[in-house]
């Protein structure tokens, strides 16, 4: 299987229930438009809404680390773009870069997902299938820097005098 490098998802506009008092994006919704993304990349991987319904399989988010660097108003145009980082068996850690259709950027995410069975729950290997689609996107991207964002913690910095 061939995937672009990084996945793109299709453009998405910001809708007004989505603006918050301070009159931009809620910062809830920054993390429903990466959710959306990777949703696009799972349905390109043989992974999205059938593989639940039919395998009893899905993904659900460990960890998520999201930096929020430009505001986003109503009406704006978005397009995301998602990066595997890496993989095992079980687990996918995600970059992703969430831009105005200006080109620049508003927000980065990182994301660890679980790979799940859904009659426990519990995380479970892949099948040989999908393991195989996560090795061919993980090659598509293994060209691709290491995003300078990836990898961050979080905390207060503090000056010295």
């Amino acid at each position: 299987m061939q995937f672009e490098a990084p996945f793109r998802a299709p453009p998405e506009i910001v809708r007004q229930e989505w603006i918050d008092h301070n009159g931009h994006l809620n910062m809830a919704y920054y993390n429903v438009l990466f959710d959306h993304a990777i949703d696009h990349m799972f349905e390109a991987l043989g992974c999205g809404a059938s593989y639940v319904k039919e395998r009893g399989l899905s993904f659900f988010t460990a960890e998520t680390h999201i930096c929020y660097l430009r505001e986003l108003k109503v009406g704006a145009e978005t397009r995301t773009t998602v990066q595997l980082l890496e993989h095992d068996d079980r687990k996918t850690r995600f970059y992703q870069e969430l831009f105005h259709a200006d080109g620049w950027l508003s927000a980065t995410s990182e994301s660890v997902l679980l790979h799940v069975d859904m009659n426990g729950p519990k995380v479970v290997p892949f099948p040989p299938d999908v393991a195989q689609r996560f090795a061919d996107l993980q090659d598509a991207h293994a060209a691709l820097p290491m995003p300078e964002r990836a990898g961050r913690s979080i905390a207060l910095t503090r000056k010295t005098a």
